[in-house]
């Protein structure tokens, strides 16, 4: 199922403009929701916050947390990845560089910058972090914390085979543009629950990917 957003306006966008709102609204302050599963992370669908109040019960909670790392070209751009074919979850699927937190990790930050340093081999010296967004949940239990980050050009990339088959950009324009935020429904249980989807030429950008870029758009532009 498709149908459009409503009460969404095209946004301009330049990098100056996307950083300088960035760092006004967002920071570092760690929820208590990364860890606690009494605290469900808002959705904004009664259907998928349904779900994750199921998901609590039923799984531990998985802290995670990804990069939204914004290449600041003079037209800006995000970059992603697309996982392996062969890894047992999310095979395939477009992703920001990411995954589970680790005990060792000092903070959600250090967790993201770790991941990209081995999913892509994107540098630290490269990465000026911004701040967190808000925490997105998911159905298979994780709680992700983006950390959204300016990232200079001129950085090179290894791509870690065993865990990414590819790393590319996509225009901060398109990914805020709210015409290509489209909404699709599935069920879960009996109940409707709906998600992002922002294709994007051959890549099919969606689920938990789109979600977060949906949310970065209301956070920044929104709100």
């Amino acid at each position: 199922m498709n149908k459009p957003i409503l009460k969404s306006d095209p946004v301009a966008l330049g990098a100056a403009d996307f950083f300088a709102r960035s760092k006004a609204k967002l920071g570092f302050d760690v929820p208590a929701g990364l860890y606690d599963p009494n605290i469900i992370p808002a959705s904004g669908d009664p259907g998928t916050d349904k779900m994750l109040e199921i998901v609590a019960r039923e799984q531990p909670v998985r802290p995670a947390a990804v990069l939204i790392a914004v290449v600041d070209h003079p037209e800006p751009t995000i970059l992603l990845t697309q996982r392996s074919a062969h890894l047992n979850d999310h095979a395939g699927q477009i992703a920001f560089p990411g995954g589970k937190i680790d005990a060792t990790d000092s903070s959600p930050l250090d967790a993201a910058l770790r991941e990209a340093e081995e999913e892509v081999g994107l540098s630290r010296d490269f990465v000026e972090p911004i701040g967190y967004l808000d925490l997105y949940g998911t159905a298979f239990g994780f709680r992700i914390l983006p950390t959204v980050a300016r990232v200079r050009p001129g950085f090179s990339l290894t791509i870690n085979q065993s865990e990414v088959d590819d790393a590319f950009e996509v225009p901060l324009s398109f990914l805020m543009n709210p015409v290509n935020h489209q909404v699709h429904s599935k069920e879960f249980r009996g109940m409707e629950r709906f998600y992002y989807a922002m294709p994007f030429a051959e890549r099919y950008i969606w689920g938990a990917t789109a979600g977060m870029l949906r949310v970065l758009y209301e956070r920044i532009y929104s709100s």
